[in-house]
C-alpha cells in the first residue's frame, strides 16, 4: 500500500471539494488580507502583514498536501471488500475482554480517519492490531496503558 492513498469515492469527493474551496475562496481571502495589511504602512513592523503572509504559507502547504493525496489516490470499490477478515473499509465490532465493552470502527486510510465518525486509520495502533484478524480472533493492541485484548465480534461493510 506504500505510495498510494486508498480512498472511498466519498473520501475522494470530500478532499477534492476541500481543495477547490481552498483554491477558489482561500487564496483570494489571503490575498485580500495581505493587501489590507500592506496598505497600513511599514512592513518591517507590521504584525498583520506577517500574520497574513504566514496564513498564505499555511494555505499553500495545505493545497500542496491535498494535491499530493489526490495525485496518488486509488479509489476502492467497497463492494469488492473481503469481509472474511478485517481489512481496509471494513466495519469491525470489537469487544474489550477486560470490561466487556463493545465498540465499532470503520478502518480507513490515513486521510479519511475521523475518530468522531468512528473511522480509524489502518496505520493507527488499533487499526494495525485489527488488520487481518478473523471473526472470533483476539487482537492484542499496545496502548499507552499497556497491552489490551479485543475479540473480533463482527466484520461487515
Amino acid at each position: 500500500m506504500t505510495g498510494y492513498s486508498y480512498l472511498t469515492q466519498e473520501g475522494y469527493e470530500r478532499i477534492k471539494a476541500e481543495l477547490e474551496d481552498l483554491k477558489s475562496n482561500g487564496r483570494p481571502e489571503v490575498a485580500r488580507a495581505i493587501a489590507e495589511a500592506r496598505e497600513k504602512g511599514d512592513l518591517s513592523e507590521n504584525a498583520e502583514y506577517d500574520a497574513a503572509k504566514n496564513a498564505q504559507g499555511m494555505l499553500e502547504l495545505k493545497i500542496n498536501e491535498l494535491e499530493k493525496v489526490l495525485g496518488n489516490v486509488r479509489i476502492i470499490d467497497e463492494s469488492l471488500v473481503d469481509i472474511s477478515k478485517v481489512s481496509l473499509l471494513c466495519n469491525v465490532t470489537i469487544k474489550n475482554l477486560k470490561n466487556g465493552a463493545e465498540i465499532s470502527y470503520k478502518l480507513v486510510s490515513e486521510s479519511e480517519a475521523d475518530i468522531k465518525q468512528k473511522k480509524i486509520s489502518i496505520n493507527s495502533p488499533i487499526g494495525k492490531g485489527l488488520l487481518g484478524k478473523k471473526l472470533g480472533e483476539i487482537a492484542t493492541i499496545q496502548t499507552p496503558n499497556g497491552a489490551m485484548e479485543f475479540e473480533i465480534v463482527d466484520i461487515a461493510l
